[in-house]
């Protein structure tokens, strides 16, 4: 049976769409049957699957499961939880491979599939040779068994294994996603006083967009903390990997900041080690892990591509300025509920309050992440081109993901979007003035490509 995926619903790290224009049962029946010839022909039986609460999510997964069964896979389906529920799933049940049906941080309409293959990411290379293998139809065929496996319960308890958690006042937004019922339960295993916001699942997201990355999906939260005079908060994304963080001023906490947090434990506990960052973190973080005595690894940003680089490298955490944090003792997933508890543990570790540990860092200005709609086929020649042009110019550029050029006044940042038809742009400067500077620097480099930067109206 041969199925043609639409080309923009393979994306770098999974496969992603919106529902009803370019994502369909169909294509969920079709993605179990390669995925699950895949694992065939690679020795395995057994895949186990879980879903977010997206209203798209029971139909897509069904169709998924039925697609498994075809190809002779045997299921083992988990239920409604957040994406790190199947991870921890796929490392600890008598399982080959996993997927978590799930539209991530994306908007309502949007739904998708995230795949681990023996404990790895299944992401690049393979998503494009899973779809070779669909459209030629060249696939296997018996009739696998489906079971179901409740795991939600032994995850949490997971979550809060090892050392003591700290008490703590502490708010907590799930978003309305699927990591609301796994934090009500977490929160009753935890010492200190716990305030939750929108944990009732609901596809629809009723209150605010599922992405803690946005200062303005923190609103509620912020006036939560603030209220209540909250030690801290917390926010996840729609399927549990991303962490957002705001201290008791309600000032937000990044992701490079949280990481350079964790990285002191880290390292207290590994001597030496490696550390990844994404190539948009903070110059700051990768002098702080170094000032500890680890060895900071800027890399691609990308969660699938983090992930690879730390297991090449040995690093016991990794992260990213999306909040994706991973950690080498979840076999190197991102999991933002395991984050919390370990944020809320340094915290404890340190003697400080999080907003203490936030005056301690270094003071910089930044830009958030900008983003430039451009043509498809034109977004790597961009950034090549821009390349070019730097070259001449004699420029320190760092060519790991992008362009990432240092300067006196700081450094700056222009990639082509893995997810997008974007080019994503990002500068980090010791004032205002070294800002504009910086910026006016890519709107220069963007302008001589032909891409001028839309602004806010004011």
């Amino acid at each position: 049976m041969r199925h043609l995926f639409d080309p923009s619903i393979l994306r770098e790290y999974d496969i992603r769409g919106t529902v009803g224009r370019n994502l369909s049962p169909d294509d969920a029946h079709a993605l179990g049957l390669a995925f699950g010839t895949i694992v065939r022909r690679q020795g395995g039986a057994r895949v186990v699957v879980g879903r977010d609460g997206r209203v798209s999510s029971p139909a897509l997964e069904a169709e998924l499961v039925a697609g498994l069964r075809t190809a002779g896979v045997d299921v083992v389906r988990i239920g409604l939880g957040p994406s790190p529920m199947l991870y921890h799933a796929e490392r600890l049940l008598d399982v080959d491979a996993g997927i978590q049906v799930t539209g991530s941080h994306n908007p309502a309409d949007d739904n998708g599939f995230k795949m681990v293959l023996r404990h790895r990411p299944f992401f690049g290379a393979d998503i494009k040779a899973l779809a070779q293998l669909s459209a030629s139809g060249d696939v296997e065929h018996g009739a696998g068994s489906v079971g179901e496996v409740d795991v939600l319960d032994g995850y949490v308890a997971s979550l809060v294994s090892g050392a003591a958690v700290p008490s703590l006042r502490i708010g907590w937004d799930a978003g309305n996603g699927a990591a609301g019922p796994a934090i009500e339960r977490l929160v009753r295993l935890l010492p200190g006083e716990h305030h939750l916001l929108f944990t009732a699942v609901d596809g629809s997201f009723p209150n605010h967009h599922p992405d803690p990355t946005e200062a303005a999906n923190l609103a509620d939260l912020r006036r939560l903390v603030a209220a209540r005079k909250l030690d801290l908060g917390v926010a996840f994304d729609g399927d549990g990997d991303r962490i957002g963080a705001i201290d008791a001023q309600g000032r937000i906490v990044a992701g490079d900041q949280l990481l350079a947090i964790l990285a002191e434990p880290a390292l207290r506990a590994h001597p030496g080690a490696a550390i990844v960052a994404d190539v948009k973190a903070s110059a700051t973080l990768f002098e702080r892990i170094a000032e500890l005595g680890g060895r900071p690894v800027m890399w691609k940003s990308g969660h699938s591509n983090i992930k690879t680089m730390m297991h090449e490298v040995g690093a016991p955490i990794a992260g990213e300025m999306s909040g994706h944090l991973f950690f080498a003792e979840l076999g190197g997933h991102d999991d933002a509920l395991f984050a919390a508890i370990a944020l809320i543990r340094a915290i404890g570790d340190s003697g400080r309050s999080l907003a203490e540990l936030r005056d301690a860092m270094p003071a910089v200005v930044a830009t958030p992440e900008l983003r430039f709609a451009v043509d498809p086929a034109r977004a790597d020649a961009v950034v090549d081109e821009v390349l070019t042009r730097l070259a001449a110019e004699g420029a320190t550029v760092d060519r790991t993901d992008g362009a990432r050029v240092t300067t006196r006044d700081g450094w700056w940042l222009l990639r082509a979007s893995n997810t997008q038809a974007m080019l994503t742009a990002r500068a980090e400067a010791r004032d205002a003035a070294a800002l504009d500077r910086l910026v006016a620097a890519i709107d220069a480099q963007l302008l001589a490509s032909g891409v001028e930067r839309t602004r806010p109206a004011s």
